[in-house]
């Protein structure tokens, strides 16, 4: 799957641009944060990779292929649960894959343990909390066993305690050896768990660092402008 190569990819959502030419490389391994003011194509991004939309133009390429492998997870800042339990909503995931039962369910039971839901493994996935649904999903997602997970801002709706705990999850992920492209709106987040950072303005990338040299000096206005929370709002009036 990797290098993955983006090249002059454009998306126009409505008829509007969004993505417009944008070119990017990412390596396989570490977490790549992905930065923007809203509506700058973070999530658009993301669900393009994920096969979710089909680009208006450009090329996706996977390690020299046009497809990824399959071994590719995505989690969203609001997960959807099915109405099932907490354990089977991990398993039932698993079942594309060539596992047998028992199989299925020790990975499952591994998982919920990693993620620290190993105690309502039987519960109805749709009475966690916020945090806990979160945790299900990426539980759900690192049963696959991703070689890229993409995730949408993980955290947008948690309190800092449940933030921390997917952070956690995030880090273990990484280790484990997935590569992790993610979408956040909080810098703080971003210091603390990127390895570079993508960071997209007017529909393109206008950045692609270290985390350490971007944080430090962002090179572009673009950049500067988000870091001290001044980016413009231009509105166009009607004469």
């Amino acid at each position: 799957m990797f290098p993955l190569r983006i090249s002059g990819l454009c998306c126009q959502p409505n008829g509007r641009t969004v993505l417009d030419g944008l070119d990017l490389e990412l390596s396989g391994e570490g977490i790549s944060v992905i930065l923007g003011a809203n509506g700058s194509g973070k999530t658009l991004l993301l669900r393009l990779l994920a096969g979710l939309l089909p680009a208006d133009g450009g090329t996706i390429r996977w390690g020299g292929a046009a497809r990824p492998d399959g071994r590719l997870a995505m989690v969203f800042q609001q997960p959807m649960m099915l109405r099932l339990s907490v354990h089977a909503n991990v398993e039932f995931a698993l079942h594309p894959q060539a596992l047998s039962a028992a199989e299925r369910n020790a990975r499952t039971n591994h998982v919920l343990a990693r993620v620290g839901l190993a105690h309502r493994t039987g519960d109805c996935a749709r009475l966690l909390s916020g945090g806990e649904r979160q945790r299900l999903a990426l539980a759900r997602a690192w049963a696959m066993r991703p070689r890229l997970l993409l995730l949408d801002e993980p955290t947008a709706s948690l309190d800092p305690s449940a933030t921390e705990a997917v952070e956690r999850i995030i880090r273990e992920i990484r280790t484990d050896g997935a590569k992790v492209l993610m979408s956040t709106h909080n810098l703080g987040q971003a210091t603390r768990l990127a390895d570079d950072v993508v960071f997209l303005a007017d529909g393109r990338v206008q950045e692609h660092e270290s985390a350490q040299r971007f944080f430090a000096r962002p090179q572009s206005a673009a950049a500067r402008a988000f870091m001290q929370g001044e980016l413009p709002w231009r509105i166009a009036f009607e004469h």
